[in-house]
């Protein structure tokens, strides 16, 4: 007498073998295929970076990770750079935030250079931590802070951008927007400058984290939400995406108010970089993203899975906020798309798992329809669908093994990055938890119209902020990816390297009455 849960699997086990599930199955194996060959495409973009920096070193130019030629490195070439100011809007302190800092104001661009950290008040942990890195380098580095004050029309991200551009230097051609865990190679405000002037057609630059995840299944789950976007940055120039953490902008075009950017920002804005990359599609203008743009993102060690998913409900808030009727189209049909997406790639896994227990249920039960061919080629798609996702893997593997080397070869004196450090079995894991969860997560966004972002709670409508509530939650979490806390402990300072010792000599070229006896 076949058992009832002998039925189930075995008519389970055939519905999934009719059309309509045979092409789910087929298209969640696309699914992976079309991953699969981006990702090898964002690769060989890398890929030609890491070659062309051998050649540079193997033709004597040891300064290859700043430079192409080393002729931009003679005190006439860096003298004829243009002023940039890096506005860093700030919020917390944690594990992470003062090694990217270091990284960020020791960078060996030789033309002017200043660094506008901005915090909401003096009470944040941000204002006492960077007040003493400033002060380490105040003989190198013109760096100041910035008290932006409470936002009252706009997230407080955006508020401290503005308060930063509001305070930048009046001679400064280009803005260049910074998170706190943003950790930058010695040269990449140089390159990003450099492709500026050499374009003045780019209407913003930007790049992309590579995530380092510390071990836990929220941290992974995190990587791989980025994954599939970094190949949209690895075109090596023209994309149609923007990262709010690296956004290298004209300065004028904010004291002009070009197209509105500051206005657009000001009045309701939510999410910068969407904001942003809103107006840059709507008049034409290029967004573009050097090859070398690319960012080690070390995860806090402590990210817990309810970190992950707050910060996934960050992610899908933001196709809830729109500047026009045209943008919240395009932000509608990402979200459907997204949504039919990463459901589309889930499904055939819970598929595959039903015609793998039926196979093996087979031979021990006395269910009528076992030896039916619905067996057979279930195990085939499941099949399929193995071998699709080993493809994928790989070619995720190969991707990240790329952007490891690159970081690594453009910060030769920075932590080293490894990947013996992933682990792939909850890469695998977070594929299917995160494509599952995404869904849920801009459902719940699209029906509550209201988000809390570092104890700050900001309500919609038509697509802006139109009330903001600020409320003293329980804990010391800032923010989901960092692990702040209200109190950090100060990192020893460590040794004075070459790249240290570099900047200070850039700085003392355009500083000079700082040395002055």
């Amino acid at each position: 007498m076949p058992s009832a849960f002998d039925a189930f699997l075995f008519s389970a086990s055939r519905a999934c073998c009719s059309p309509l599930a045979t092409f789910i199955q087929m298209q969640g194996c696309a699914i992976c295929l079309i991953l699969a060959l981006g990702w090898c495409f964002a690769a060989s973009v890398r890929s030609r970076v890491i070659r062309r920096m051998k050649k540079n070193i193997e033709r004597g130019n040891s300064f290859a990770f700043i430079c192409q030629d080393i002729n931009d490195l003679e005190h006439s070439a860096q003298m004829k750079l243009p002023r940039v100011s890096v506005v860093m809007p700030l919020k917390g302190f944690g594990e992470h935030n003062l090694q990217n800092w270091r990284s960020q104001i020791t960078s060996l661009y030789g033309g002017p250079l200043e660094f506008l950290f901005v915090v909401e008040s003096t009470e944040d942990p941000a204002y006492h931590a960077v007040s003493l890195l400033i002060s380490e380098f105040k003989d190198s580095v013109d760096a100041k802070i910035v008290i932006a004050g409470l936002s009252t029309t706009c997230s407080q991200k955006i508020h401290n951008q503005l308060a930063g551009v509001g305070n930048m230097h009046k001679d400064s051609k280009y803005v260049l927007f910074l998170d706190d865990d943003v950790r930058l190679h010695p040269g990449s405000i140089g390159a990003l400058t450099a492709e500026m002037e050499k374009n003045p057609e780019i209407f913003i630059q930007t790049g992309y984290p590579l995530d380092l995840p510390s071990g836990s299944l929220g941290s992974y789950c995190i990587y791989e939400y980025h994954m599939p976007c970094s190949m949209g940055f690895a075109t090596g120039g023209r994309t149609f995406f923007l990262w709010g953490g690296c956004m290298m902008m004209h300065a004028d075009d904010f004291r002009n108010d070009l197209y509105g950017v500051a206005s657009g920002l000001r009045d309701g804005g939510y999410s910068d970089d969407m904001t942003l990359a809103a107006i840059a599609g709507a008049h034409k203008r290029l967004i573009s993203s050097p090859p070398v743009a690319i960012f080690p993102h070390p995860l806090a060690s402590d990210l817990s899975f309810p970190r992950y998913w707050n910060y996934l409900r960050k992610q899908t808030f933001v196709l809830e906020s729109y500047t026009t009727n045209v943008n919240w189209i395009m932000n509608r049909a990402l979200f459907s798309s997204h949504c039919y997406l990463s459901w589309g790639f889930v499904a055939p896994y819970f598929m595959a798992m039903i015609h793998i227990a039926a196979a093996l249920r087979a031979p021990y039960s006395d269910y009528p329809f076992k030896e039916n061919s619905c067996t057979s080629g279930g195990l085939l798609l499941a099949g399929c669908l193995a071998t699709c996702t080993i493809i994928e893997l790989f070619s995720m593997w190969n991707l990240t093994k790329v952007e490891i080397y690159l970081c690594n070869m453009l910060s030769p004196e920075g932590p080293l990055v490894s990947l013996g450090s992933y682990n792939w079995g909850l890469v695998f894991l977070a594929m299917l938890v995160d494509n599952f969860l995404y869904p849920i997560s801009a459902i719940r966004s699209h029906f509550s119209q209201s988000i809390n972002w570092s104890g700050v709670r900001y309500h919609l409508k038509n697509g802006k902020i139109r009330k903001i509530e600020r409320c003293k939650e329980s804990g010391l979490n800032y923010t989901d990816l960092g692990g702040k806390h209200l109190y950090g402990k100060r990192v020893s300072q460590p040794k004075v390297s070459l790249i240290n010792s570099l900047s200070r000599s850039l700085a003392h070229w355009h500083q000079p009455k700082k040395f002055d006896g």
